[in-house]
């Protein structure tokens, strides 16, 4: 389904992407690391993963057309342009923007890595080009680390390529992440060891549930299409359990329906997992509350107590400050506890 549309449908637009300035910014440095036939991001290729090569400037140099009606005929294409490129010995491939297929859960989804090169020894590599900088000869750590486990899809859906030809050729697990050097617009790149990435997500996908087993689940003509009322999309999306957390706000286009659902309800995931986890058995911000106050909760479970002694020092920080009556504690200086949950070194505290 197009979770976008159905998000409007339901009077929850998604208002996350990225900008227009990056998308730009991003298109003008790809382009001008694939200019000239991709000629400087071949020696990139080669300084980086294989200097026993022949230099791509002295050997032949092939950027096949990949183009093909629809993502199963350009998927279709680029497995051909694969088969030949790997039969070219001596000679280095150039595949701009190719189509791969992999199975997710039962289901085939399309794949479009920026680059992929096919070496003359016959082995590919994977290419992914960023607009992050690279500075002094590293980068942002949590930004390679997304763009390794990007890559690491490619390598798996590559590998489904390979196993289809004899002998297979060898897909490499060592990717190339072409960056800005340092504050220009200038090309580097950098190596980067995808197999524990590669491994996860192999296993990862392995022990996803078939969507045809998901769709078992659902309630009898369940339907998500957005023609339909607002009210029947959503009692169509109530009857598919979730979760939310404030980590759906970059992920999913109905985290904004989930959030309002999630705050009806008074979940504590929406504060955030840590904290969800923090509070054990206490669910709601509202049980939260009652066992803080002394009014609901085991006092022998460690989150109950952990609220009642941050209630018991908030007043008593109060009380020594000096809080009276129509101060900020509340008529008689009474503590009163609001819905704002915070973890810090371990503890829970309940503030105001």
């Amino acid at each position: 389904m197009d979770k976008g549309s159905l998000a409007s449908a339901l009077g929850s637009p998604s208002v996350f992407g990225q900008s227009q300035f990056a998308l730009v910014r991003g298109n003008a440095f790809e382009a001008k690391v694939k200019a000239d036939g991709g000629a400087e991001l071949l020696r990139l290729v080669h300084e980086k993963l294989d200097r026993g090569a022949e230099p791509p400037a002295e050997a032949r140099v092939e950027v096949p057309d990949l183009s093909a009606t629809g993502p199963e005929g350009r998927a279709a294409r680029t497995a051909l342009a694969l088969r030949d490129a790997t039969g070219t010995a001596g000679a280095w491939t150039l595949l701009d923007h190719p189509m791969l297929a992999l199975e997710v859960a039962g289901s085939p989804a399309f794949l479009e890595p920026d680059a992929v090169v096919v070496h003359p020894d016959g082995s590919w590599t994977v290419v992914e080009i960023k607009s992050f900088p690279m500075l002094d000869g590293s980068a942002d750590p949590a930004k390679v680390g997304a763009a390794a486990r990007q890559a690491a899809v490619y390598v798996l859906a590559l590998e489904r390529v390979a196993a289809r030809l004899d002998p297979a050729p060898r897909v490499r697990h060592r990717v190339l992440l072409v960056c800005p050097k340092d504050f220009s617009n200038l090309p580097t790149a950098s190596a980067v060891d995808v197999r524990k990435q590669r491994a996860v997500t192999d296993r990862q996908l392995a022990r996803l549930t078939r969507i045809q087993e998901i769709a078992d689940a659902l309630p009898e003509g369940v339907c998500f299409s957005p023609e339909q009322s607002a009210e029947e999309l959503a009692a169509a999306v109530e009857a598919v359990p979730a979760t939310y957390a404030p980590e759906c706000l970059s992920a999913c286009e109905l985290a904004f329906h989930c959030r309002a659902r999630s705050r009806d309800a008074g979940a504590v995931t929406r504060l955030g997992r840590p904290v969800r986890a923090e509070l054990g058995g206490l669910s709601t911000v509202e049980e939260v509350l009652a066992a803080a106050r002394g009014e609901a909760g085991d006092p022998d479970d460690p989150a109950v107590a952990a609220l009642r002694r941050a209630a018991r020092l908030r007043a008593e920080a109060l009380a020594t400050a000096g809080a009276g009556p129509g101060g900020p504690a509340g008529a008689g200086g009474a503590p009163e506890i609001g819905a704002d949950i915070g973890v810090g070194s371990g503890e829970v505290s309940a503030c105001r």
